[in-house]
C-alpha cells in the first residue's frame, strides 16, 4: 500500500485512539469537507448500538458538516460504509485498518 498523507495519519491516530479508550472492536475518523475532523468507537450496549464509523459521522453531522473528505476505520475486517456516502456522496476514500494502523484495504464511498 501507498504511504499515508499526515492529514490520513491523523485520522488514524484518532480512530485508534477511539477505540483504545474504551477497548472496542472498532474505532473510526473522518475528516469533513473544512479539515475538522471526528472520531468514535463502536458501542454494543443492551438499548444502543452503533458503528464506530456511523458515530464518526454522526458527530459530523451534529457539528453542521456538509461533506467528508476521508474516513479510516481500524480495527475492521469488513464493513459497511454507507454511511459516508450519506454525508460525503460518492468518491470519498475510505481505508480499513489494522488494529496497528496498517492500511489493510482502500475502497471509495
Amino acid at each position: 500500500m501507498t504511504e499515508l498523507t499526515a492529514e490520513d495519519a491523523k485520522l488514524v491516530t484518532l480512530a485508534r485512539g477511539a477505540r483504545g479508550r474504551i477497548g472496542a472492536s472498532e474505532g473510526a475518523a473522518i475528516r469533513d469537507d473544512m479539515g475538522r475532523t471526528y472520531s468514535g468507537a463502536t458501542v454494543d450496549r443492551p438499548h444502543l448500538q452503533i458503528t464506530a464509523l456511523e458515530l464518526a459521522v454522526a458527530q459530523a453531522v451534529a457539528s453542521g458538516a456538509t461533506g467528508i473528505e476521508c474516513a479510516v476505520i481500524v480495527g475492521a475486517v469488513d464493513a459497511d460504509t454507507a454511511c459516508v456516502a450519506d454525508l460525503g456522496g460518492s468518491g470519498v476514500p475510505v481505508m480499513l485498518c489494522a488494529a496497528d494502523g496498517t492500511v489493510q484495504d482502500r475502497r471509495v464511498s
